[in-house]
């Protein structure tokens, strides 16, 4: 066997499913180092149409396709995101590769990072200038992306995706996971959610130019609790939410926070003590935050004065929604609907990290 020139390689992604371009990226990376690191990203969240598949199912489908003899020499961990700070995210990735990276004998490990060479989404091998760089030919017109949509359209169209034989973009032990996915409850969730999004699309499709819509959401804290929205219809059923909601054509952002917590939430908080126990505001617009489409949040910070009980809420009757406060030491990334953990995390400073157990 010919020597590596790598001690360690870091291959870092978020694998929505794993295709064969990711495969041949691990597959070079094998053939490169002692050891290949894979870090998983888009960890411990809620299950959408952008993130179908949790951690381990990934891990699995990518370990599937390694053979025998190097999967000794493979290690799979997961990566949380943090949309809002690079900072905490590159800090993770140091941490997880300084931790987990085999040292050999009285020398400092030799550590690079791969990626597919000029694909928007490896951005990221910027961060890091202290490891180098090895870049890999990507293969022609494969997209994680584009594997999803005939996924989650129709039982049909999925399982006739899925038949094809070789496939084109995905490996055999991976076509077969996702074929038995399909038969999950999970599936059914993400078609109706396709489903969803495709008529409010149609509702769209008429206009000018493409929709962006604006939002507020309301970060609400008092004695370490978060003032929450339980969603009792898709999207994002049985996920906690963000108080918030459309902005108004004549409301001005900071008005639209406060009537949404005024009329919808019914914070029984008077209105002058929310607008002065407002500490922060910033705009969240990440471009794929939303399963709408493009939308823009502006988050507004309120921490109210510590009391032995928590404000009362009351919602209306006719309310799909239910409000809780929850306690901030039982916030889990996959119980937040869309990106809101991480609009949480910027304002309060949660750690990167998240263990599950």
């Amino acid at each position: 066997m010919p020597e590596k020139v790598f001690d360690c390689l870091v291959f870092i992604g978020r694998f929505q499913p794993p295709h064969r371009g990711h495969i041949e990226v691990i597959a070079q990376a094998l053939s490169k180092a002692e050891q290949v690191i894979v870090l998983i990203g888009s960890a411990w969240q809620a299950r959408s149409l952008r993130n179908p598949w949790t951690f381990d199912e990934r891990a699995e489908m990518i370990r599937a396709c390694i053979g025998s003899e190097d999967q000794s020499r493979l290690t799979m961990v997961p990566l949380l995101d943090a949309l809002y700070n690079d900072d905490i995210w590159v800090r993770d990735v140091q941490k997880k590769v300084r931790d987990l990276a085999m040292q050999p004998a009285q020398k400092l490990p030799k550590i690079a990072l791969i990626g597919a060479r000029q694909t928007r989404s490896n951005y990221f091998l910027t961060l890091f200038p202290q490891w180098q760089s090895v870049s890999v030919d990507p293969l022609d017109g494969i997209s994680s992306e584009d594997i999803r949509v005939p996924l989650f359209h129709d039982a049909d169209t999925a399982r006739a995706y899925l038949a094809q034989t070789p496939h084109p973009t995905l490996e055999a032990p991976v076509t077969a996971r996702l074929s038995q996915f399909m038969d999950t409850e999970h599936w059914q969730a993400l078609h109706q959610e396709r489903q969803l999004l495709e008529q409010y699309q149609r509702a769209w499709q008429d206009t000018p130019y493409p929709p962006m819509f604006i939002t507020v959401n309301a970060v609400v804290v008092q004695s370490g609790h978060v003032l929450l929205v339980e969603r009792r219809a898709a999207p994002g059923k049985g996920l906690y939410a963000l108080p918030g909601g459309f902005v108004q054509p004549q409301e001005r952002l900071e008005d639209a926070c406060f009537r949404e917590l005024r009329d919808n939430i019914r914070l029984k908080v008077p209105e002058p003590v929310l607008r002065g126990s407002l500490r922060a505001h910033r705009l969240f617009d990440d471009p794929h935050r939303s399963w709408r489409g493009r939308t823009l949040a502006q988050a507004f910070y309120l921490a109210l004065r510590p009391e032995q009980r928590l404000p009362e809420v009351r919602m209306p009757r006719t309310s799909r929604h239910k409000a809780v406060w929850l306690p901030l030491a039982d916030l889990d990334p996959e119980q937040l609907f869309e990106d809101h953990f991480f609009i949480i995390q910027s304002f309060l400073g949660l750690p990167a990290g998240y263990n599950a157990s």
